[in-house]
């Protein structure tokens, strides 16, 4: 491993990008900072996002030689103790690592094509109408990653994914499921349905339900933002889905909802060992 940069003044301009990380995080930033070794291996294997910076808590930098092995000398790599990193961060960072990021360029031609071929897969999409609980966005991508989710498509109101917490939430999923903000959820029903997706609007109240659908075929799957859900002009506008459950219980939660409904889709595809 490379000669790290060490940090001994947590007013050093080099390591701006890591300072005040609760502050930028609401105010935001021109990048996003990841937390944690594990974001750490989701960030080296990611197309759609680049590395800028790294900044390791100098106990824990020689436990992590292999996960800082791929990144390139082009990445710096900045070392300080508990003193100075938790002066920088601004509050305790009891995991140590920190990686300073940004988008690589998406064109949005590119999403006609991998939209395309998530259908020619007979794949499963995501749409993320109002999300605006953090914990929530991450482990939906989480869910989405574990299930073979081909992409999330965000509305015009959903929560940024790559807020910090999200991250962290989502293991680093937010880093390697491609996700792109898609406008409101009509226009997207739209260029979904016209590119041969079916889709399909989760309520608690929908007029199917999801272990009646036992076919293969490409499918996006609309869920709502907490404690509201879709909106009622969208639901009139296409096929409602429910999640059969014991009586007495309103809704799950929606990260839940995106994990039962993916499960399903994805064991759909699975081949007979």
């Amino acid at each position: 491993m490379r000669q790290p940069l060490r940090i001994l003044d947590p007013a050093d301009p080099r390591i701006e990008p890591f300072r005040a990380v609760r502050d930028r995080d609401v105010r935001g930033r021109d990048g996003f900072i990841g937390e944690g070794s594990v974001v750490l291996d989701q960030l080296a294997r990611s197309t759609r996002f680049r590395t800028r910076a790294l900044l390791i808590l100098e106990n824990r930098l020689e436990g992590l030689s292999e996960r800082l092995a791929p990144f390139g000398p082009d990445v710096p790599i900045y070392i300080a103790g508990a003193e100075v990193f938790d002066a920088i961060a601004g509050f305790p960072v009891h995991r140590g690592v920190l990686a300073y990021g940004e988008p690589a360029p998406d064109p949005e031609e590119d999403w006609d094509r991998r939209l395309a071929a998530i259908r020619d897969e007979a794949g499963v999409v995501v749409v993320a109408c109002g999300l605006s609980n953090h914990d929530n966005m991450g482990a939906l991508f989480r869910n989405a990653d574990a299930f073979g989710a081909g992409a999330i498509l965000l509305d015009e109101r959903a929560c940024d994914p790559l807020y910090r917490k999200a991250i962290r939430v989502s293991v680093g999923s937010v880093l390697t499921v491609p996700f792109r903000r898609m406008g409101a959820p009509d226009a997207i029903r739209t260029r979904l349905a016209a590119l041969g997706f079916e889709c399909l609007f989760f309520s608690p109240g929908g007029a199917k339900a999801l272990h009646g659908l036992r076919d293969t075929k490409p499918r996006a799957l609309f869920l709502g933002t907490e404690g509201d859900g879709l909106d009622a002009a969208l639901l009139a506008r296409g096929e409602t889905l429910r999640i059969a459950m014991a009586p007495g219980l309103d809704s799950l939660n929606v990260a839940t909802s995106a994990a039962i409904a993916l499960h399903h889709f994805f064991s759909l595809r699975q081949k007979p060992a």
